[in-house]
């Protein structure tokens, strides 16, 4: 079909693409309102008046980002919905807040231009910051200022709600209160000039499976609503009135694309077996007890990692025991026969749950997070620990601690977990004494040391997300050094080897349930090191499953063999590149 404005000529935007998939239509570029607040002096006497119009402000605030963390969370799960946490902290900040009423009291303005004057200050100072972590905490700023500003004035903020057609939506950026109003069902794209692969926009476009770029720098302020577009998810790459030849090069595509997409929907049923007859155990990854019925429609063996950080992030207060024994036991009879992980509670870091009151620390990635946490909050801990004992009466569930560093944490959680079946006997209450208990291998020192932890525990789970971060010392939410964020850099294969070879002498198995288990590059490279479960996210499952099924082990150890003496992450990405591509060239 000939493309309306093949008459005009075409225009390409690069970006970086962000979320993969290709999208045609027609644009409508979204400008929120950015007006300044109106200001008027006002009298000592009515400062009392205007304290309390912004608090009753900030309570309509908090309640909106509750609200919206809410509906979040029930679509899109827990992960997404912990972005409003950052918004909740901005209504909460007594600096910020405690600098309004100060300058209210010295300024004698109205409360709608001291706090967008204040609000700004504060969002400008960090928007200069050269860290994109902050950066994007002044966009957090900016979004919570404009609700608190409509709230004061009791206007409706412009929002995406209101667009009824099919588009592709295009902005400058996105913060995710205007995420969070979109008609996912009319949105075939994202495209804005800011943000980077961690932004909210990113975030959410991967979630809903919406082909995304960002990095466009002057789309926005290029292109106008009814532009006919075709934006490219994979490359990050926008053509405004594609040619001819464009759309039909990337018709073939898609019918490529299309066709792979249907032979993967025929794996459902089939094992994760390589074609020498190695089996390899493919779980998937879940937050909610939602997510299962994607984990049944994959073809997944079961949970590989169960967050349970949604009973805490989403709620004021915290989860009972009850709560979480239902969503536990849930989740094992819908995986039944096969076997669910679940992860003890993982707070801290970049999660965290405004009702426990954890104090902002300097660097949470390395601070008072995951066991270190539960160690101390005991309460808490054994709350959750009694909760997933007796839903494995219910199912082939299995429990693994996050963030270990060395066998003494390790000792004082199975103490713990110890009393909890203590607790439960003498209670009358049912759960599997043999139940097994698992260790994340996620801190260098616990690689190191996991011939001492193997003594301990029965199996292994490897968190390669912070094990190459804490390993390399690489922030991977950082664009600056983002490329240095390497999962084939020499000492991580050497440290998953490592891993595997303490398990399989101590009779543990070894499962991956980080990113690089879902990467099909890797896969060849896991197999040959000796991993004995994948675990990644149910969308990612059946193209890992052709892969497993598309190789052999001998060639995955050979590659191995092959890598031992190069020096370069580089060099062995280009390996594991080759035999990927060797076995299975369709899915790449």
């Amino acid at each position: 079909m000939s493309n309306p404005a093949s008459s005009t000529q075409e225009k390409r935007f690069n970006g970086v693409g962000v979320s993969p998939g290709i999208a045609r239509g027609t644009v409508f570029v979204y400008r929120p309102d950015d007006d300044a607040a109106p200001s008027r002096s006002i009298e000592e006497s009515e400062i009392p008046t205007e304290i309390a119009r912004f608090e009753g402000a900030l309570l309509a605030t908090r309640a909106q980002i509750l609200e919206m963390q809410q509906r979040i969370a029930e679509s899109t799960g827990a992960k997404d919905a912990s972005i409003f946490d950052a918004h909740l902290l901005v209504v909460e900040d007594r600096t910020l807040i405690d600098e309004v009423l100060r300058r209210l009291g010295a300024d004698r303005m109205n409360v709608e231009h001291v706090f967008q004057t204040v609000a700004g200050r504060y969002a400008k100072t960090l928007s200069e910051i050269d860290d994109p972590y902050l950066r994007e905490r002044a966009l957090d700023i900016h979004d919570v200022t404009r609700r608190v500003i409509h709230n004061l004035m009791g206007t409706q903020a412009r929002d995406l709600a209101g667009v009824t057609t099919p588009h592709i939506l295009i902005a400058h950026n996105l913060a995710p209160s205007d995420t969070a109003q979109l008609n996912r069902a009319l949105v075939l794209g994202f495209g804005t000039d800011a943000g980077s692969r961690t932004s909210h926009t990113a975030i959410m476009a991967r979630s809903l499976n919406i082909p995304a770029i960002v990095g466009l720098h002057e789309a926005s302020s290029q292109l106008v609503t009814g532009d006919h577009v075709l934006l490219d998810g994979y490359n990050g790459l926008l053509v405004v009135n594609p040619s001819d030849q464009t759309l039909w090069e990337y018709g073939e595509l898609e019918i490529k694309k299309t066709v792979v997409e249907e032979k993967l929907s025929q794996l459902r049923e089939t094992a994760s077996t390589t074609r020498d007859g190695h089996h390899v155990i493919l779980s998937a990854n879940i937050e909610l007890p939602d997510d299962m019925e994607l984990v049944q429609q994959s073809g997944a063996e079961g949970v590989g990692l169960y967050r349970t950080e949604f009973f805490y992030l989403n709620k004021a207060e915290l989860p009972t025991e009850e709560e979480q024994f239902a969503a536990y036991r849930q989740v094992a009879e819908a995986a039944a026969p096969h076997s669910v992980i679940i992860r003890t509670l993982d707070l801290g870091g970049d999660k965290f749950m405004s009702a426990l009151h954890i104090p902002e620390e300097l660097n949470p990635f390395l601070g008072w997070r995951a066991i270190r946490f539960c160690l101390e909050r005991v309460d808490i801990f054994k709350t959750q620990l009694r909760a997933i004992l007796r839903a494995s009466a219910a199912g082939n569930v299995k429990i693994m601690y996050p963030m270990i560093s060395g066998v003494e944490e390790l000792r004082r959680a199975n103490v713990l977990l110890e009393e909890c079946r203590a607790e439960l006997r003498a209670e009358g209450l049912a759960f599997n004494e043999e139940m097994e208990v698992g260790a994340m291998i996620e801190i260098p020192s616990a690689a190191i040391s996991a011939d001492i932890l193997a003594k301990e525990v029965d199996f292994f789970s490897i968190g390669t997300n912070d094990l190459i971060q804490y390993s390399i010392a690489v922030d991977r939410l950082n664009e600056h050094i983002a490329h240095l964020y390497e999962p084939t850099h020499p000492a991580i294969i050497r440290l998953i080897r490592m891993t595997v070879e303490a398990a399989h002498a101590n009779n543990l198995w070894v499962g991956v349930c980080g990113e690089m288990a879902g990467d099909i590059l890797l896969t060849p490279l896991l197999l040959g090191l000796g991993i004995d479960e994948l675990s990644a996210g149910a969308g990612s499952v059946p193209r890992v499953k052709r892969a497993v099924q598309s190789l052999d082990n001998a060639a995955c150890r050979q590659l191995v063999e092959e890598i031992q003496h190069l020096d370069t992450a580089a060099a062995i990405l280009a390996k594991c590149d080759a035999v990927a591509r060797a076995h299975y060239p369709e899915l790449l």
